[in-house]
């Protein structure tokens, strides 16, 4: 195809550079068909400067508008899928899941309090038992427990560790949203049974959600912003006093003032509020004032046999 034009160009130049020029007889209009020749043979020549040029621009606009179409395409993120907000779910909803056992007994160093079981921990039959929850972790990182205990060992806390584990609701559900303001006043009122009975040294609330709720039954209203801290709680929050002036004793024979209270986060992998070294450093204290006590307490971790542990699988 590159050759047709160079010999339409030699016809050309022959036809110009003839030495024998035509007759002068000759018509205009035979003149004018050689010219007209020529002029058509130049037309599928090579083309010009001014016609390739158009070509050129449209194929680098085309690869412009490509490549920025790639980059949108690969820079762009990926809409995130909204979790769809949890409300209030019947009872019967999870009539189906057993409820925890309360792991309890008189004069634990401390107990443990969460909301209520989700879903897979009711199946499991073991408190905190979802892997993404962080509770047996964070037991471990402050000093609670000297390894990491799985799910399985939950009722072994009063023996290894004296320490205990209930919570505010007893009913299973997918998370905290399905439960109602009338049900956690009502397990308010619970527990405070409870630590009366029982008589706990203090009380770890696992959850800045739980200790609202349980604010909210106390005091009639919402618990304001300048009333919460993480930590230990004023003596006028123990929990377990007895009412009515009944004078009651605890293990050693002293008045009983009820149990304190310490507050610290959420172990929900749904709380991402707090960095995990966050709720660590809210954590350390609580294991290290346990710690002290069993000490103090000369506490003896009891192993249990094996016809005990096979009983507790």
């Amino acid at each position: 195809m590159q050759e047709e034009p160079a010999s339409v160009v030699q016809s050309d130049q022959g036809l110009s550079d003839h030495t024998d020029a035509p007759p002068s007889s000759a018509s205009f209009k035979g003149r004018l068909t050689k010219y007209q020749y020529a002029e058509t043979s130049k037309s599928p020549s090579v083309p010009t400067e001014s016609e390739a040029r158009p070509q050129r621009v449209v194929k680098r606009a085309r690869t412009s508008e490509a490549s920025i179409g790639d980059d949108n395409t690969t820079t762009s993120p990926r809409p995130k899928k909204k979790r769809t907000p949890s409300k209030y779910a019947d009872p019967s909803k999870y009539a189906h899941l057993a409820p925890l056992v309360d792991i309890l007994e008189p004069n634990l160093i401390c107990v443990f309090v969460g909301t209520n079981p989700g879903v897979q921990t009711a199946t499991a039959g073991h408190a905190y038992a979802h892997p993404s929850n962080h509770f047996w972790k964070l037991l471990h990182a402050s000093g609670l427990t000297n390894r990491r205990l799985r799910p399985e060992e939950d009722r072994s806390l009063p023996d290894l560790y004296c320490m205990g584990n209930t919570n505010i609701v007893e009913r299973p559900s997918k998370d905290a949203a399905e439960l109602s303001k009338e049900e956690t006043a009502a397990g308010t009122a619970n527990l405070e049974a409870k630590f009366l009975k029982y008589k706990p040294e203090a009380i770890c609330i696992v959850g800045k959600g739980i200790w609202e709720s349980i604010w909210r039954y106390r005091h009639g209203k919402n618990m304001g912003k300048k009333d919460f801290k993480y930590g230990w709680q004023d003596a006028t929050h123990n929990m377990g006093k007895s009412k009515d002036g009944v004078e009651e004793m605890d293990a050693n024979g002293d008045v009983w003032k009820g149990a304190k209270v310490f507050v610290t986060t959420s172990t929900s992998g749904l709380a991402a509020s707090l960095k995990p070294a966050e709720k660590e450093a809210i954590w350390k204290p609580f294991g290290e004032w346990v710690q002290k006590r069993r000490i103090e307490r000369e506490f003896v971790p009891r192993v249990a046999s094996n016809e005990e542990a096979a009983e507790e699988e």
